[in-house]
């Protein structure tokens, strides 16, 4: 029986930890008004008739904290990097000198700011629910076991466990979420 809780405990931890990173991934496109690599990661570009993420395509550096540069391996593909962030609905400006894309960051409005936090609240609370979701999976499998003969008193223990991973976990994730947050209306 004990092989099978470490092994529910395992997977519980295995999904919570997902959950933790797919959250900070997604925090990463969210700009803090500082320029940074991360926010061009969703952005994919035509490339020999394959949809290819621009990092695969080209080498994107941020010079200073208002400035992303792409430089392209190919200069050919200059005009459908610039059509790919345009596309992106990232709100830039990617400004093409012949050579790479310069993209100036404009500073955050109040108002954008507030609604980026929003945002990454939202994130956060899907986070915890996939957290949670990882908490019934293992309460369920637990179940199961009580029904194979794991002990009452043994039951409650385990249950209490996962409970207790849950909330180590929602802390972590409202940690993210406040230093985001600290991020972004950082001025």
């Amino acid at each position: 029986m004990n092989e099978e809780l470490d092994l529910i405990f395992q997977e519980a931890t295995d999904q919570m930890d997902a959950a933790i990173s797919h959250l900070k991934d997604e925090l990463a496109k969210i700009r803090a008004g500082k320029a940074s690599p991360a926010m061009l990661g969703g952005v994919m570009v035509e490339y020999y008739g394959a949809m290819t993420p621009l990092s695969q395509v080209s080498n994107i550096n941020t010079p200073d904290a208002r400035t992303i540069s792409v430089q392209p391996w190919e200069k050919s593909i200059l005009q459908d990097i610039e059509r790919a962030i345009i596309n992106s609905n990232l709100g830039l400006n990617p400004q093409n000198n012949g050579e790479m894309i310069m993209i100036n960051i404009p500073p955050l409005t109040e108002e954008r700011r507030l609604g980026l936090v929003k945002q990454s609240k939202a994130e956060g609370e899907n986070a915890k629910v996939s957290i949670r979701n990882a908490r019934k999976d293992a309460n369920d499998e637990i179940k199961k076991l009580k029904n194979d003969g794991l002990p009452e008193d043994a039951q409650k223990d385990a249950e209490e466990e996962v409970q207790s991973l849950t909330n180590k976990y929602s802390t972590k994730v409202d940690d993210i979420v406040a230093a985001k947050e600290k991020d972004i209306m950082t001025v």
